[in-house]
C-alpha cells in the first residue's frame, strides 16, 4: 500500500473528503490502516484507555510508546501525534518535545492545541522541518481553565476569533487545523477561510475531512457519548456478551472441550 504523505492530503481540499481516526495501539491500528487516511495517536488515550475524566496527565514519553505501537502496524496512514498538556508552553520547549517525538517515532506530523498565540511556536516546529496540525475551537486541554467541555464560537464575536485563529495558524505554516465542537456553519466559515485542509470534530459536514475517538465511534467506551458522535457498533455489549459466554463455558466445564485440546 502506498503511504499517504502530507501532499496527498493536502491536494483532496474541495476534491475529496479526509477521514482520520484515533489508535492507541497496534491492534487496532493495523485494522483501521486500511481505511483511514490519517490515523491520530491522541491524548484522548488517557480518558478511554487510562479512565481519566481529561486529557490532562498523559506524558511526552507515553505518546511516543502508544506511537511506537501504532507506527508498528500501519504502512499507509499518515500518522499524528498529540503534543499533550504542558509540552508546548514555550517554542523552545515545544521544539524539544517535537524532536524528541519525531527522533523516537516514525510520526508524520505533530497536533498542537492554542490559537493564535500558537503562531510562533508553529512558525518554530515548521523551520525545523516538524509538520504540525493545528487544533482550534473547544480545546480539552483547557477544560479545568473553561469548566468542562464546551461549544465555542456561538456569538459572531467568538467565531470571529476562531476564524482569525485558523488564519495565523495556517500563515504561520500549519498544513492543516483540526476544528473541535464549534456550530457547522462556524465549521464550514473556517474551511473556506484557508488554502490548507481542515479536519472536524463536532464542527459539521463543511470541513474537509472528520475525526472520531475510535472507542466513542464504535461504542467500547458507553459512559458518555458526545452529540457529535455516531456509532457505528455496540462494542462494550459485544465484548460483555463475548465474556460472559466465555465465563461460562469455563465455569460449566464446556471450555475447554477436545477440539481445544492436545492429543499425544
Amino acid at each position: 500500500m502506498k503511504k499517504i504523505k502530507i501532499d496527498d492530503l493536502i491536494a483532496k481540499k474541495n476534491r475529496e473528503k479526509i477521514v482520520m481516526i484515533t489508535a492507541y495501539d497496534a491492534l487496532f491500528a493495523r485494522l483501521f490502516d486500511e481505511f483511514a487516511d490519517m490515523i491520530l495517536i491522541g491524548d484522548s488515550l488517557n480518558m478511554s484507555f487510562g479512565g481519566s475524566s481529561e486529557t490532562l496527565g498523559i506524558s511526552v514519553d507515553e505518546m511516543i510508546y502508544h506511537t511506537k505501537a501504532v507506527q508498528r502496524a500501519t504502512k499507509r496512514a499518515f500518522l499524528v501525534v498529540d503534543m499533550p498538556f504542558g509540552s508546548v508552553i514555550t517554542p523552545k520547549i515545544a521544539l524539544k518535545n517535537a524532536v524528541k517525538i519525531y527522533k523516537n517515532t516514525f510520526c508524520d506530523a505533530i497536533k498542537i492545541e492554542g490559537g493564535k498565540e500558537m503562531a510562533d511556536t508553529i512558525k518554530l516546529l515548521n523551520q525545523n522541518g516538524i509538520a504540525v496540525i493545528a487544533h482550534i475551537g473547544l480545546k480539552p486541554q483547557l477544560s479545568r481553565q473553561e469548566g468542562g467541555y464546551k461549544v465555542a464560537g456561538r456569538d459572531e464575536n467568538a467565531a470571529q476569533s476562531i476564524i482569525e485563529d485558523a488564519v495565523a495558524l495556517e500563515k504561520a505554516g500549519a498544513k492543516m487545523v483540526l476544528i473541535e465542537g464549534v456550530p457547522s456553519e462556524l465549521g464550514k466559515r473556517v474551511t473556506q477561510a484557508l488554502k490548507v485542509p481542515t479536519i472536524g470534530i463536532g464542527a459539521g459536514a463543511g470541513c474537509d475531512g472528520q475525526v472520531l475517538v475510535w472507542s466513542d465511534a464504535f461504542g467500547f467506551y458507553d459512559e458518555f457519548k458526545p452529540k457529535f458522535v455516531k456509532r457505528y457498533m455496540q462494542g462494550a455489549k459485544m465484548v460483555r456478551e463475548a465474556m460472559k459466554n466465555y465465563a461460562d463455558d469455563v465455569r460449566s466445564v464446556k471450555f475447554p472441550s477436545a477440539e481445544y485440546e492436545y492429543s499425544k
